[in-house]
């Protein structure tokens, strides 16, 4: 079994940043694709970013430029440095991991507000 652990979430204004880190634990040798997805209220959840093992990463279109993952193989953990944060950025944000079927975490809410 894999363990995903969420942190970094909270309350910022528009135009602020956060962090979001994911660290990965268990059965986590060979670990493929990790990445970030964020559900609004009253909307499907939609992959915000993902990076592959060898670090070619992925964005929705309305993060680009403002969103930066990476990750740290030594660690297991993937980061999600979010810049220019809008309010339609919040959202619950969920870590994903791929191996060999989908793991995911608890989630970790972002809200943008002035």
């Amino acid at each position: 079994q894999v363990q995903l652990v969420e942190s970094g979430g909270g309350l910022v204004q528009p135009g602020g940043s956060l962090r979001l880190s994911c660290a990965a634990s268990g059965s986590i040798s060979s670990i493929n694709d990790m990445g970030w997805y964020r559900q609004a209220p009253g909307k499907q959840r939609e992959l915000v970013a993902s990076i592959g093992s060898g670090g070619t990463t992925n964005y929705v279109d309305s993060v680009k430029g403002r969103f930066t993952i990476s990750r740290d193989n030594a660690k297991n953990t993937v980061y999600l440095q979010m810049s220019s944060l809008k309010p339609e950025d919040t959202a619950v944000y969920y870590c994903w991991l791929w191996k060999m079927k989908s793991y995911w975490g608890q989630g970790t809410q972002v809200t943008v507000s002035s």
